[in-house]
């Protein structure tokens, strides 16, 4: 840590304190800190949501007047910056959802069904459970899959037809 970065700290032992200083903002819920940028000369805004060990989002930052150091944080920059890492992780919980719940739409003889694939990405032994449910809602079939079952129109209609 550099000599900068110590200044910027609060003196009581609260990691989650607020501060506002040129290059540490925090508030109950984010800490942005204005990094040196490992890629080129420039400088970054790391902002991490408390709780979390890994940035939420690393971005360019502004230099300066004197075209060395970076501009200072201010309260403005701050909650623009809270926004911007609100929606990374909000998309980023978007695209899992996405990835661990799909579902399709089949055409039977008894009406539109929808097939779901539900993933439970365990580390250690993740499952997976694929479902159907009538036009009503009602569910008609369920059973355990193996979590990298491919779910599509073809082996949604092939399952739903072992069934009948």
């Amino acid at each position: 840590m550099s000599a900068s970065e110590v200044d910027d700290l609060p003196d009581d032992d609260d990691p989650y304190a607020p501060v506002q200083s040129p290059r540490l903002w925090r508030d109950e819920l984010w800490t942005a800190r204005v990094i040196k940028n490992e890629d080129d000369e420039g400088w970054a805004v790391s902002m991490t949501r408390h709780g979390e060990s890994e940035p939420a989002l690393v971005a360019p930052w502004t230099m300066g007047r004197d075209k060395k150091n970076p501009k200072p944080l201010d309260a403005p920059a701050f909650h623009t910056w809270v926004k911007t890492a609100s929606e990374v992780i909000r998309r980023h919980e978007q695209q899992l959802h996405a990835l661990l719940h799909k579902s399709v739409m089949v055409s039977t003889d008894g009406g539109r069904v929808k097939v779901m694939l539900d993933i439970d990405p365990d580390e250690h032994e993740p499952t997976a459970t694929l479902s159907a449910v009538d036009a009503r809602g009602e569910e008609i079939a369920r059973r355990k899959v193996a979590p990298d079952f491919r779910l599509d129109s073809a082996s949604a209609a092939a399952w739903l037809a072992r069934l009948a």
